[in-house]
């Protein structure tokens, strides 16, 4: 990414940042790059203060600090799984019926990308869409917990895109799983901080396509809040601290094309960014 580029996107991060804050107390996390350095840390405006490890593990401030615009911001967590839930708005139900458990699947790891950087549109594909949504990172290890013991494993939320191939999903090209409708290269990107202390229930979910609002929300429209979805995947499966699940995506969703530029937007956790590209 350029330093202008750079530069931008500090900026709007920063605005988002210090309109949030004058809502409530929270805690802004990153992780990024400075020079050949990676780290986590704790934001404040366009100071990032560097901590001795991941925020969830307890660690301390370091006393080191860089400017926002001289960092690279990476997804801000590097989760041992992802999840994700469909239909988990009504308004993206359409005439299915409200579902009465999550549905749950995975996106590879690999899938992840980091914010301000490219959705790649495979060669193949001919239908990708993108789908604003809230994430959820765990903070600690959860198994068969309960709604009050999954809520205390929210470490913080986060802004996600479940990026998804519609052809490849449930068109005449339909694969048994969504290995790569949801699952190919790029098709999760993450970011750009996770946000503590925050009261997610009711946030304005907003996806901006080449600038205009194509998506539209509040998080307290969820079929399965949070703590909900977390108790019931641990029943089967085990979270480990900074794993991530992707909540859903609201509304109807459209196909993205080379050149444009897609925004999920969430209230008091900032901007995701990521053009979109053709891949070769």
């Amino acid at each position: 990414m350029s330093s202008t580029r750079r530069e931008a996107l500090a900026g709007m991060i920063a605005a988002g940042v210090a309109a949030a804050q004058t809502k409530e107390a929270v805690t802004r996390y990153v992780r990024f790059r400075a020079e050949k350095t990676v780290a986590y840390g704790v934001l404040n405006g366009e100071t990032v203060s560097v901590l001795s490890g991941a925020p969830w593990t307890g660690a301390k401030l370091t006393g080191a600090k860089h400017k926002l615009p001289d960092v690279k911001l990476l997804m801000p967590c590097t989760p041992s799984k992802a999840l994700a839930v469909i239909t988990n708005y009504k308004s993206h139900l359409g005439n299915r019926p409200v579902p009465k458990v999550p549905g749950i699947f995975y996106k590879p790891i690999s899938c992840l990308r980091d914010p301000g950087e490219p959705i790649v549109i495979p060669p193949e594909a001919t239908d990708v869409h993108y789908e604003g949504e809230m994430v959820v990172v765990v903070g600690k290890r959860v198994q068969n917990a309960g709604l009050d013991q999954a809520r205390e494993a929210i470490f913080g939320v986060t802004c996600g895109n479940d990026v998804s191939e519609r052809q490849w999903q449930g068109g005449p090209e339909r694969d048994l799983q969504w290995w790569r409708a949801k699952g190919a290269d790029t098709f999760g990107p993450l970011g750009p901080m996770i946000v503590r202390g925050l009261d997610y229930a009711k946030l304005l979910l907003q996806t901006r396509l080449n600038g205009k609002v194509v998506q539209k929300q509040y998080t307290s429209d969820l079929i399965f809040d949070g703590p909900t979805v977390i108790s019931f995947v641990s029943k089967f499966v085990t979270l480990l601290p900074g794993d991530v699940i992707y909540t859903g995506t609201p509304g109807s969703t459209s196909k993205m094309k080379d050149g444009d530029v897609v925004e999920v937007d969430i209230e008091g956790i900032g901007v995701l960014r990521s053009p979109v590209k053709a891949g070769s």
